[in-house]
């Protein structure tokens, strides 16, 4: 019996319509699958039903691993995989495993010889840095800036000391009922010829993609509060 695969599947970043965002492939293989680690299952459900699986829900097996569950042996997640059975990692939104927990699931799917296979679909990301205008040879993803104020003005400081220093774009996110709280900081940190560019709700019909001096934001209050978003800084 051959042992079964790791499929990464990517979720919708935004409430539209499924086969305008994921490929024909990425779904073919999503519909077959019976065995899925997901962070939150109604999530998880509302998406696959979107995908117009023709199983219902109660066929499928889900199992939970979030950044709220306890060190497990997480062997445990892929051990289908010893039967001939192959289990898709789906992400809440956009692509597994980055700015996601489920790059510990991979690493243990290679310690155990597993075939991970990464699937098409959307990266808020990259889609951002794409649509900044920005350097796209050189740039790093930061993840999330601290949330105390001193520490995050800091840390501001020192990514704009880094675009200046490496030519390098900064990226980076933040929960999106704090958005505006980090915004404040950019434009009160950065200096006016800083470019900064705020991509909320990509994909989806209501998207926002906008790239401005930090002079010209501070006459700007973009409507991304409570809305995933994506921020970019580059001189």
């Amino acid at each position: 019996m051959h042992k079964g695969r790791l499929y990464l599947i990517p979720s919708l970043l935004a409430d539209s319509k499924v086969d305008s965002v994921i490929p024909e492939g990425t779904l073919a293989i999503i519909r077959r699958l019976n065995y899925f680690i997901v962070e939150e299952i109604r999530t998880a459900r509302r998406f696959l039903i979107k995908a117009s699986i023709s199983k219902t829900i109660d066929e499928l097996t889900f199992l939970i691993f979030n950044e709220h569950t306890k060190e497990l042996n997480l062997r445990e997640f892929l051990a289908c995989t010893a039967e001939g059975h192959d289990v898709g990692l789906l992400s809440e939104a956009g692509v597994p495993c980055v700015a996601d927990p489920g790059s510990r699931i991979v690493a243990e799917a290679h310690e155990m010889g597993i075939q991970v296979i990464p699937l098409t679909g959307p990266s808020s990301i990259l889609l951002a840095l794409m649509a900044s205008g920005f350097n796209g040879q050189n740039f790093c993803f930061s993840g999330y800036l601290p949330a105390d104020k001193a520490l995050r003005i800091k840390k501001i400081k020192e990514l704009e000391r880094t675009i200046q220093e490496k030519d390098q774009t900064q990226v980076f996110i933040e929960t999106p009922y704090r958005n505006l709280h980090l915004f404040d900081s950019l434009i009160a940190v950065c200096h006016e010829n800083t470019r900064l560019c705020i991509v909320a709700g990509v994909t989806g019909d209501e998207a926002y993609i906008a790239t401005k001096p930090i002079g010209t934001w501070k006459k700007i209050r973009p409507d991304i509060n409570r809305k995933p978003a994506i921020f970019l800084l580059y001189h």
